[in-house]
């Protein structure tokens, strides 16, 4: 399988700083493997942006030949953001999510994910989305107590269940077969809270390029208010 990739982050039109990182910081391709991931770190405008660093660093630090899953790359990352808060309390409280794919080349995506940052699969004009998001809101929409309407508003909406640096966590998995033409998209909250499924849909399926596209979904999300960091990675699957 060949890939082709590009990736972009901006620090959106309220926040001073930015805390998303993301691998890798240039765009690219290859016939595989190939490692790639998003991360939106929290706990203050220093710290949200050094746990997301680390995750990043050290999940990545392992080739993308490497037999290391990538669960276990998500595991030593949620290990290297605790270790730093035990040598500097000032950054107790940090941690961050993480969602990577490593690409084989074969053809095969393998996933691994922690919070609410999202990955998605554009086929055949289809958008699914392939994580879950470890949010209180989305916990009470499975039970049946709000609906996603109600999620929108809801005053906990952005209160995240699962995050990297504050203890074990269990990381959410899966793999799947790729087919030619497949897009995928990898983001942090910053986009989906400011652009719909729908509107991400209309951007990835216009046709245009990876870069012009991951620019596209970036520029309407500032257009929309821009009141978080947003991070995008596109990825294009071809035979």
């Amino acid at each position: 399988m060949n890939y082709v990739w590009s990736t972009g982050t901006h620090v959106g039109r309220v926040r001073e700083g930015n805390e998303d990182s993301l691998f890798p910081e240039s765009s690219g391709s290859s016939s595989g493997p190939e490692l790639l991931m998003v991360a939106d770190g929290m706990g203050g405008a220093v710290a949200g942006e050094i746990a997301s660093g680390i995750a990043v660093k050290v999940a990545s630090e392992a080739d993308a030949s490497d037999p290391i899953s990538s669960d276990e790359r998500v595991l030593k990352a949620n290990a290297a953001v605790g270790d730093a808060v035990a040598a500097d309390p000032s950054l107790a409280g940090m941690g961050t999510t993480l969602t990577l794919v490593k690409l084989t080349d074969d053809g095969v995506l393998n996933l691994a994910h922690v919070g609410d940052s999202r990955a998605y699969l554009l086929r055949d004009g289809e958008l699914r989305q392939l994580t879950t998001d470890h949010t209180l809101v989305n916990e009470l929409i499975s039970l049946g107590r709000i609906t996603p309407d109600e999620a929108e508003h809801h005053p906990h909406r952005h209160l995240i269940t699962r995050v990297l640096g504050l203890g074990p966590v269990g990381v959410d998995t899966m793999k799947m077969d790729l087919a030619d033409g497949d897009r995928i998209l990898l983001c942090s909250d910053g986009l989906t809270t400011m652009v719909s499924d729908f509107g991400i849909r209309e951007i990835l399926a216009a046709g245009e390029g990876v870069e012009a596209t991951v620019w596209a979904l970036i520029e309407h999300a500032n257009v929309a208010g821009g009141v978080d960091n947003t991070t995008v990675v596109v990825i294009d699957a071809r035979k």
